[in-house]
């Protein structure tokens, strides 16, 4: 005799993966009876998800515009499972054009850019979003503003790649030049000795004493688009890059220079960051799948967070995580604290 459903039974969600997602991101969802009613169907408080594979067992939903409940629902409001806690990532400021991470200052504002095209002069070309939320404008007319990094004092910095300038920024939002003759300058951090690392899309990340004398400090292969440096737990300096392997590597360089790979095999990694626990995240593809990927450091990997068009990320205040795409940003609650960057 066929089995025949119960019609009173309910789905029952057993596990949710990844932890977090964007709209567009996708999540896979897990359990028993998930295609209990005639339509599977899954909701983010009154936002309704794409289903894009369903069965019994499992469902992959794309996260809906507009979705900002931290809980999914999977079945009719007659027949619901019970709510299902996930991280949602709420939009928090949009027509950026971001190329790296962004940054957030001891006061929780939140740094971004819009960087343009190569040799465009933007109107405004780096944004800052207020604590409560405010969007403003910060620095005007700087060309093709790319990297960004905070020194100990809390004091904004900007890389040039049209210029090759490393820009000082006043919290007025003037500018003047820090240090120039850096090539292709893209990515940029400080170390806790105030030293500053950029990385020139060439081939060269070049370490900038607090006197302002330019050394070489380690040679990789050119990127296709920008490094992206992050200092690590035990202070090695770490950078991605995408290259012309479609099956890139995290590197990360000792004090004295010397370069080895840390993670072998993430599509198009970008922007990077760490958090309190010493776990690296990639803005990256995972086995065909975008977002943002979680780095143990015994080299272990899993992907974090869904999400399309993501460049960069760090963490703020209240253990959140914001994320720059190609045109917005994002926050999401995350529970986790990032590690401090100096």
């Amino acid at each position: 005799m066929p089995f025949r459903k119960a019609s009173e039974s309910r789905p029952q969600i057993s596990e949710v993966t990844p932890y977090a997602a964007i709209p567009g991101g996708e999540f896979r969802i897990r359990g028993k009876g998930l295609t209990a009613t005639e339509k599977a169907s899954v909701r983010f408080g009154s936002a309704s998800g794409s289903v894009v594979i369903g069965s019994d067992s499992l469902l992959i939903v794309r996260v809906p515009e507009g979705a900002s409940a931290n809980e999914l629902i999977v079945g009719s409001e007659q027949h619901a499972s019970a709510p299902y806690t996930c991280g949602i990532g709420v939009q928090i400021a949009d027509g950026l054009h971001p190329v790296s991470n962004p940054v957030v200052d001891q006061r929780g504002n939140i740094y971004t850019t819009f960087s343009g095209s190569p040799g465009q002069k933007a109107p405004v070309s780096i944004y800052k979003v207020e604590f409560g939320g405010t969007l403003l404008p910060h620095v005007v007319e700087l060309m093709n503003a790319t990297g960004l990094a905070l020194d100990a004092d809390d004091v904004l910095y900007a890389s040039s790649r049209h210029e090759g300038t490393i820009y000082k920024i006043s919290e007025s939002g003037s500018f003047s030049t820090y240090v120039e003759g850096m090539g292709v300058a893209t990515g940029i951090v400080f170390d806790r000795d105030g030293n500053l690392y950029v990385g020139d899309r060439s081939g060269t990340i070049f370490k900038v004493s607090r006197e302002r004398q330019i050394y070489v400090f380690a040679t990789l292969e050119p990127s296709l688009a920008a490094y992206h440096l992050a200092f690590g737990p035990e202070g090695y300096l770490y950078v991605t890059g995408p290259t012309t392997s479609s099956f890139d590597s995290v590197h990360r360089i000792s004090p004295a220079g010397q370069v080895e790979t840390f993670y072998r095999g993430l599509g198009r990694p970008q922007g990077i960051a760490f958090d309190v626990d010493g776990n690296a995240y990639v803005a990256a593809s995972l086995g065909g799948r975008r977002g943002v990927v979680r780095i143990t450091q015994d080299a272990k990997a899993e992907l974090f967070l869904s999400g399309p068009s993501i460049v960069g990320l760090a963490f703020a205040p209240g253990k959140a995580m914001i994320l720059a795409t190609t045109n917005s940003l994002f926050r999401v609650n995350v529970g986790i604290a990032g590690r401090p960057l100096l």
